[in-house]
Formats: structure tokens, sequence, C-alpha cells
């Protein structure tokens, strides 16, 4: 009997009696470990997981803790500037030997998981316990942070009302429009400088006039235009 196991994002075919190297797993030599991942069972009944058989194992005892071949890893630049780099690795592995393939019973197996192979241990187990407790517990807070907000928003809500209550003090003002060259952009101007009826535009001066030339850009439009004649007129009416 033989079976496909999966460790380490690698596959292995194994049999009871072969001497395995794996990625490292976190275990002394003489402990017995659990493969749990089996992809494949053969035999005089051949079975394949989807993508795993359920309750199946394969046990193996930890002999040692090696490393493997070294990989030198040489890197040339050829380059004005030209550069050589030699690194070399030592990969870690844990020799195993196959004592036992199981085709079901394994949850009932005492061996301890092999780290890596997808099941989680006891002690893990409550550690993700107590992590998703936590993670429960921030809501909570979040909620508390809440009401911070709504007291943010409120004095945008009044900022934005603040323009409806100008719009209906400027209802009795006169219509600027009617002086030469002024359309509703200059008189939109106007107003947000303060000046909303023919009186006020009356009574300017010279140094008047010049402020509000450069206030608002008008180069000299005012005087060329002939606003405050106009608007002299207008209060006469």
């Amino acid at each position: 009997m033989f079976a496909v196991i999966k460790t380490g994002g690698k596959q292995y075919k194994v049999a009871s009696g072969d001497m395995l190297r794996v990625e490292r797993i976190a275990a002394n030599a003489g402990d017995k470990v659990l493969f749990n991942e089996v992809l494949m069972l053969g035999g005089d009944k051949p079975q394949v997981g989807a993508p795993l058989i359920a309750d199946a194992g394969v046990e193996a005892e930890v002999v040692d803790q090696i490393k493997g071949e070294k990989v030198i890893h040489f890197v040339k630049r050829r380059r004005k500037h030209s550069s050589k780099r030699t690194k070399g690795h030592r990969q870690k592995l844990t020799l195993v030997k196959i004592t036992d393939i199981m085709a079901s019973g394994a949850g009932k197996s005492k061996a301890m998981t092999a780290v890596g192979t997808g099941s989680v241990p006891a002690a893990q187990k409550a550690a993700i316990a107590g992590a998703s407790v936590a993670v429960a517990e921030k809501p909570a807070k979040a909620k508390k942070a809440e009401a911070p907000k709504a007291k943010a928003e409120a004095p945008k809500a009044e900022k934005k009302a603040a323009p409806k209550k100008a719009a209906k003090a400027d209802a009795g003002a006169d219509d600027l429009k009617e002086l030469s060259g002024v359309g509703p952009a200059l008189e939109k101007k106007l107003h947000e400088a303060g000046v909303t009826s023919f009186a006020q535009i009356a009574a300017w001066t010279d140094e008047d006039i010049a402020a509000m030339d450069e206030k608002l850009s008008f180069k000299g439009r005012i005087e060329r235009e002939g606003w405050v004649e106009q608007a002299k007129e207008k209060t006469k009416g």
C-alpha cells in the first residue's frame, strides 16, 4: 500500500518503511508526526481525494533535522560599473521514516500533526479562538468612535445652511444687472463685496472706486461704464 501526501507545498509518494526528506518540521528526533493531507491511497482499493481523503493519514517518526546540499547563487552584471555576487544556501530539512499508512482513523492518532500540513493542533486552535474574540471586541470600540463624527458633521450642516440665509437677506436688493456691463457674474461679485443697492454705488468716491477696482479686479470698468452716474440716475427715478 502506498500514499501520496502533501507537505511543505510539495507532494510525495510514500510507503511504509520509506525514508523521506521533507521541508523542516517543528519536531525533535524520535517524535512521531502525522501527515494528514493525503491526496491518494493506492493498493487493492485505490482512493483519490477531492482534493483530500477524509480521516486518512500517514504516520512517521522524525529521524533527524538535517540540511540539504549547498546551492550556489552567482550573479554577474556586465556593465561599466560591473559587479559580482556569490551566495550559498542550504535548505533546512527533516528526515523522517514512514511507519504507518491509515486509510481512516487519523483523527484518533496520538501523533503530533506535522506543521504545514493544514491541520491545526489543539494549542493553536485555542490561540486562534482567542484572536477571534479580540477581533469581535473591536466593533464595540468603533461604535464609540462614531459619536465624535456626528458632532463633526454638525458644523458642516450649519455652513451649508448659511448661504440660504444670505440669499433671503438679499431678496430686497436692487437689480444691479440694470447697470451697463453688469451681468449675473459681476452682480454676484458685488453682492459678495456687500454692494446690493444703487444708492451704495452712487455714493462711491474716487477712493472707493479705486479700492473696489483692485478688490474685484474690474480693471477700470467702473469708470469706463459709468456705473456711478447710472446709479445716481436710478436713485433719482
